[in-house]
């Protein structure tokens, strides 16, 4: 039976406690002992990924403790509840099937009468069959051209996560022979981010790809009026050039102003939907199925391994608790996500909104304030350029913050230079393995400005190259690493009830509905 308990209720975590600042980390790292630690404190996550933790303020009664913890509250049984197909969002009464898209788990899942991973498979079959016969030209514009760019015009999960999974691809497609179409992303309501794509892409060639699950999103409707605006005016039919990713059941489903129309359902949340026909459907065309089928497996090998019982055998598990601990006994309450390839320059975003909006959360999943702190605030850059922004802050602020290093011991394009006895590449990696040392070893000085005390935490990812499975492992590795967090914080991470105040109210002030301060500010901004 599943036990569902706030995490201070838990008598391992009061154990735990008791262990804070158990680990000196400049010392634990500092010579051939921490040389021992990076060999031992490494787990594989899949396809040539692996997570090091070992500049984490972490040692084997810590480790011990943190398995007893997520024993104690049955986060392998949780995660199988949730892939066979149990109700796990409490707060919409809805099954939260994701991993459902890349594979199956378990249990054949039945909702709605309907085999669940035959609807993802068959979706995603429809989504391939119509990306080829664009490539083949089989289907054209008016003209019987062949089209060069694919937009997503979506908000939140339908931009954020696609955005990133296509950056992070399209050098590697270029270098591998898989560039298709080029992509671009409208996603803000404010008229200059849809004005700048359409006024930088060859509109007669283009095709959008809608993304509305209910199909009544009021940003990416108005993004769509405004994309079909600028197609008239070209005079061009906009039933030629769109197609759309929703429900069955949205207005969009079944309408003629789409060329082919592709499903999800409820039970894939915005931000968890980029291995669904949300991601699917625009991959698919910018670098072929092929490629969109190698990022699914690589994302099901990750969700194999977040099976593991061990907990350090369970990489998402192990990185689910080091950050609790970190979060609720040592008290640090933000996470830096730092990739060491420009790839990934987008996916510090995507994570900001993966693990915020699933884990922002003040009530537990029964609607019951919870008196701990959840989850963490995330944010990010790609190094090197981090390096020279708020690095400082990270050596030498007054906050401790936790980092996530992601690195590839190679790079996508295949081409570098040498310069003062190394490579780029070398060069990339080498400020990797300086960067953790530093914050965890730190260096006294005589002069405070130049002195810093270590003691700073970090894990690295790490894998040989950023390929096809591999950005899917790095996925589903964060994915559920947010999940199991959820699950010890007791709480729904599968709703996103926060998001939903501000719409209202933004309702309001275009119907002119306002008063007191909120009146004041819709005139400031001449509404």
């Amino acid at each position: 039976m599943i036990n569902w308990n706030n995490l201070d209720t838990l008598r391992s975590f009061s154990k735990l406690k008791a262990l804070k600042d158990r680990v000196n980390l400049p010392e634990a790292m500092a010579g051939e002992a921490g040389a021992a630690r990076v060999a031992k404190y490494s787990v594989p996550i899949a396809c040539g990924l692996s997570y090091n933790y070992a500049a984490k303020a972490v040692d084997d009664e810590i480790l011990d403790l943190l398995g007893e913890l997520a024993a104690e509250a049955q986060l392998t049984e949780k995660y199988a509840a949730l892939y066979n197909g149990e109700m796990i969002n409490t707060g919409e009464k809805r099954l939260v099937l994701h991993q459902l898209t890349r594979g199956q788990l378990g249990e054949p899942v039945i909702a709605d009468g309907v085999d669940k991973r035959a609807f993802y498979a068959a979706e995603q079959k429809k989504a391939a069959a119509f990306a080829e016969k664009v490539h083949a030209g089989e289907i054209t514009n008016a003209a019987g051209e062949k089209f060069t760019t694919v937009v997503q015009i979506g908000i939140g999960g339908s931009d954020l996560g696609p955005r990133a999974m296509y950056l992070a691809l399209e050098n590697w497609a270029r270098q591998n022979g898989c560039f298709k179409l080029e992509a671009r992303f409208i996603s803000n309501v404010d008229p200059d981010d849809a004005a700048y794509v359409l006024k930088t892409i060859d509109l007669p060639h283009a095709l959008f790809v809608l993304v509305s699950k209910s199909g009544t999103t009021l940003e990416t409707l108005t993004n769509e009026s405004f994309v079909k605006d600028a197609l008239r005016n070209k005079g061009l039919d906009p039933a030629k050039h769109m197609v759309a990713v929703t429900s069955e059941t949205s207005p969009l489903a079944k309408s003629s102003d789409y060329l082919a129309a592709f499903f999800m359902d409820d039970y894939i949340g915005g931000r968890y939907s980029s291995t669904s026909c949300v991601g699917g459907v625009v991959l698919s065309l910018a670098f072929g199925p092929e490629v969109f089928d190698r990022f699914l497996k690589g994302a099901h090998a990750a969700d194999l391994t977040a099976k593991e019982t061990d907990l350090r055998r369970n990489p998402a598990m192990l990185d689910a608790m080091i950050g609790l601990y970190e979060r609720n006994v040592l008290g640090y309450p933000v996470t830096a996500v730092l990739p060491y390839s420009q790839a990934l320059s987008r996916f510090p975003a995507h994570l900001q909104q993966l693990d915020m909006e699933s884990n922002g959360k003040h009530v537990n999943r029964f609607g019951e304030p919870v008196s701990y702190p959840t989850g963490p605030v995330i944010f990010g850059e790609p190094g090197t350029n981090g390096q020279h922004s708020f690095y400082q802050l990270l050596h030498q602020g007054t906050d401790v913050v936790p980092m996530q290093f992601v690195g590839f011991r190679e790079n996508q394009a295949g081409m570098d230079v040498v310069i003062q006895g190394s490579t780029s590449q070398q060069k990339l990696c080498a400020n990797v393995a300086a960067q953790i040392m530093a914050f965890a070893c730190g260096k006294q000085d005589a002069n405070p400005n130049k002195s810093f005390d270590g003691g700073r935490p970090s894990s690295i990812i790490i894998g040989k190259q950023l390929t096809p499975e591999a950005l899917g492992a790095l996925l589903a590795h964060f994915e559920n690493k947010v999940m199991f967090q959820g699950f010890c914080w007791n709480l729904n991470s599968f709703d996103q009830e926060g998001v939903q105040l501000g719409k209202l109210l933004a309702k309001r002030v275009l119907a002119h509905d306002t008063d007191g301060a909120l009146r004041a500010y819709s005139d400031l901004l001449a509404i």
